[in-house]
Order: C-alpha cells, then sequence, then structure tokens
C-alpha cells in the first residue's frame, strides 16, 4: 500500500487510536450539580418520589413557559407520551408516518394495533414530503404523525392544510426539537399535541423521560388521567390508563438542566460551527444547515456523504472514525420500513420511500454536546481529510476484510 509515514498512524491502519476514551455522539450534558443536589435534599426531605410532586408539577409550569404553550404533561419518557397521546386522540386503522425517525415512532403506532404508512421525505429538510403524504391519505387514515427532525421543522403549516382538509389528525414526535421554533413560533404548540424526548441522550435530559405539550384544555385533561391509570382523585378511575408518571428525581434533574439550558444551545452552535468550518475544504461532506432566523439546539452534526466524490462510503468511513474511538453513528438505518415487524408488511403496501433508502446510507451523526472541545472537532476533521487521501487503501482493506469476514460463516 503506497501510504505515507503520517497517515500509516491511522488507527485503521494498526495505528495507536487519536482518542484514548471514545468520543460518544450522546453523552448527556449535565447542568449545576449544586443546584440538582439542593433539589435531590428537598425531595429526601419531603420523602415524596413520585405520583405528581410537587417538583413534577413545578416542572411542568417551567417547560410550559418555556414553550410558551398552555399545558405541559411530563412523562416517564417519550415513547409512552406518544403512546398515551395516540389513545388519547382516539387513533385507529392507518397513520401516516415518516420511515426516516427512531423505530419508537412507528411502535407507539404498531403496539396500539394501528398501521403505520410510511412516507416518504423531502431529501432537502429530511422531513415528511407533504405531497408524498397527500397521496397515501385513503378511507382508512386518522391521522399524520409528524417527525421534526434534528430538530428542523417539518413544513407545519403544509401538513396543517392537509390535515383539516381531509379531517384526519395531525400530531408531532419532537423529541429532536426541544428549544427549536418554527416561523418564531416554539414548537410544541402545533397540531394536537407534540411529543418530547429528554431521554439521557439528548441535549436536555431528566436522566430518562419526556413531556406532552398542547393547547387543548380538555386533550391535557385527559392525558393526565392516562398517565395515571385513570384515576381521578383517590379511588376514582375514569379512564383507561397506564404508569407513565415522572419521578420527582427526574423532574429534580430537569429543573437543574433548564436551568443551564442557554449554556447547552451555546455550546452545541459553537461546535456546529467549528465543524462547519473545519470540514469546509473537504469534498464530498456536507454539514446539514440550521436557519439562523429560528430558535436551535443545535443537538445534531448531521454530515451527509457522497460517496462518488469522496471514495468512501459512509460505512468506511465509520469504521475509520470507530478504530480512532470516534464513536460517530449513522442515523434511522436501514428505515423503519426495513425492520421488523414492518419489512415482512411493507411487500403488501403501497409506499415509495426512494428519498428514505438514499438518505439512510449516506447520513453520519457526529459527536456534540459540552463534552467535546475545538481541539478534538479539528482532530476528527484531520482523520477524515487523511482518509480521503487514502481512499483507494482503505477502501482495498475493508474490502478485502469483508471478504475474509463472509468466508469464515
Amino acid at each position: 500500500m503506497n501510504i505515507s509515514e503520517e497517515d500509516r498512524n491511522l488507527a485503521i491502519f494498526g495505528g495507536r487510536p487519536a482518542f484514548r476514551e471514545a468520543l460518544h455522539v450522546g453523552r448527556p450534558n449535565i447542568g449545576n450539580r449544586d443546584r440538582f443536589d439542593e433539589l435531590l435534599d428537598g425531595i429526601f426531605q419531603r420523602k415524596w418520589l413520585s405520583n405528581n410532586g410537587p417538583l413534577a408539577q413545578e416542572f411542568e409550569k417551567r417547560i410550559a413557559e418555556y414553550l410558551q404553550v398552555k399545558h405541559c404533561v411530563v412523562v416517564s419518557n417519550a415513547t409512552v407520551g406518544l403512546e398515551i397521546l395516540i389513545k388519547a386522540l382516539e387513533l385507529k386503522g392507518e397513520v401516516i408516518v415518516p420511515s426516516f425517525t427512531f423505530v419508537a415512532t412507528a411502535h407507539a403506532l404498531q403496539w396500539q394495533g394501528i398501521t403505520p404508512v410510511f412516507c416518504d421525505i423531502d431529501p432537502e429538510t429530511h422531513n415528511l414530503d407533504p405531497g408524498k403524504v397527500t397521496e397515501l391519505i385513503g378511507p382508512a387514515t386518522s391521522g399524520i404523525l409528524g417527525v421534526h427532525v434534528w430538530g428542523r421543522p417539518c413544513a407545519v403549516d403544509e401538513l396543517i392544510e392537509i390535515a383539516k382538509r381531509k379531517n384526519v389528525k395531525l400530531l408531532f414526535d419532537a423529541a429532536h426539537a426541544f428549544g427549536c421554533s418554527y416561523n418564531g413560533t416554539m414548537i410544541g404548540n402545533f397540531g394536537e399535541a407534540e411529543v418530547f424526548s429528554f431521554h439521557a441522550t439528548k441535549f436536555f435530559n431528566t436522566f430518562e423521560g419526556g413531556a406532552i405539550a398542547t393547547n387543548s384544555e380538555e386533550l391535557a385533561g385527559r392525558l393526565r388521567l392516562m398517565k395515571n391509570f385513570g384515576f381521578s382523585g383517590y379511588d376514582n378511575v375514569v379512564d383507561l390508563g397506564l404508569n407513565a408518571k415522572m419521578s420527582e428525581v427526574h423532574a429534580a434533574m430537569g429543573i437543574a438542566n433548564l436551568e443551564s439550558i442557554d449554556d447547552f444551545i451555546s455550546v452545541n452552535r459553537k461546535n456546529y460551527l467549528a465543524y462547519k468550518k473545519s470540514f469546509s475544504s473537504l469534498p464530498g461532506i456536507r454539514i446539514i444547515e440550521y436557519p439562523e432566523r429560528e430558535k436551535c439546539n443545535y443537538q445534531y452534526v448531521v454530515v451527509e456523504i457522497d460517496e462518488t466524490i469522496v471514495g468512501l462510503t459512509r460505512d468506511e468511513i465509520l469504521q475509520v472514525l470507530h478504530a480512532e474511538n470516534v464513536l460517530a453513528r449513522r442515523y434511522f438505518y436501514p428505515g423503519c420500513h426495513q425492520m421488523e415487524p414492518y419489512k415482512k408488511q411493507i411487500k403488501h403496501r403501497r409506499e415509495v420511500l426512494q428519498e428514505t433508502e438514499l438518505l439512510a446510507k449516506c447520513i453520519m451523526i457526529l459527536p456534540n454536546g459540552s463534552s467535546i472541545r475545538r481541539d478534538e472537532i479539528n482532530c476528527i476533521s484531520q482523520v477524515i481529510s487523511r482518509a480521503f487521501a487514502n481512499r483507494h487503501e482503505i477502501h482495498s482493506m475493508l474490502s478485502r476484510r469483508t471478504r475474509v469476514q463472509s468466508a469464515r460463516k
């Protein structure tokens, strides 16, 4: 192999990894520890650990104020939040949803006997293509479930118009979009309701948790019943429900982190801009843009790889980075429609998902958050640049490795 002495030090060729400890995409942001400890002490003094405690109530009020929405219902996680929202809206039959999303979005429907009808995306926005949505609406359609991928808003106005014209419900999976806006209005105010994730890997976390935001008092009331087994007062069950309550410890983490959220976003934005500058001279790589006119959490550094220019596939670049302990990730691969139980069902339905499948093969997410430094970003860029310079050798080596592994099976 014709490799320079410097490039021979790439870990993919047997050199020492650039990073001693792994750099993760979703390493948790942690706010003021003293503030969290103070809130934790209060929990132990009160001995009120769950069941709509004072911190959970305070957290709901603070989230509602932050989002400028009338009602916030905090829940144990975003998946169960989607499930009780779907149930509360009495969706049935079919619901249109993107395949380019985390599989929990589809599972929340399928779990309740609702068929997710997978819709293709706009290749520029990575969100639902409204034109394709219209084509998929049929007599069994009861709703549209949009996903604000990467925190970039869906085509909200178009989807609202379609839902109204076709008389179906509109709801949003806003797992990525906490702290983001659409036309100056905070995400959380659109459709019947929107569901946020506060999982540990999100830039804003409550260890584990989520929230449902809505401007409907009636819907919020039903969601509150449903997240607590359907209880209205003591020993009075008035609706079907389950246990989706957020504990006081999780709420404490949420309050402490909410007080640091501007710092989290500032760090994310600086890192995002550093990546853009560092990668600007690398051909075949495009870091997706976030609209400067909107509020944004800059949580995800999303890279599209043009294999025809780079000379390496996305997965080959990932192998180079993983060898250096940079645990970059492919997201939503291979698409929900290529996973079970949906893969066996899709053959009998009418979805065409060309853009989804193309995007799922070229997307790569890079580490971001308060644990990532500028010099580490520059090092990641240098690793990729050196990989480009040795694309032929890397491609040949990885192809041989794959053939050997296949022969051993």
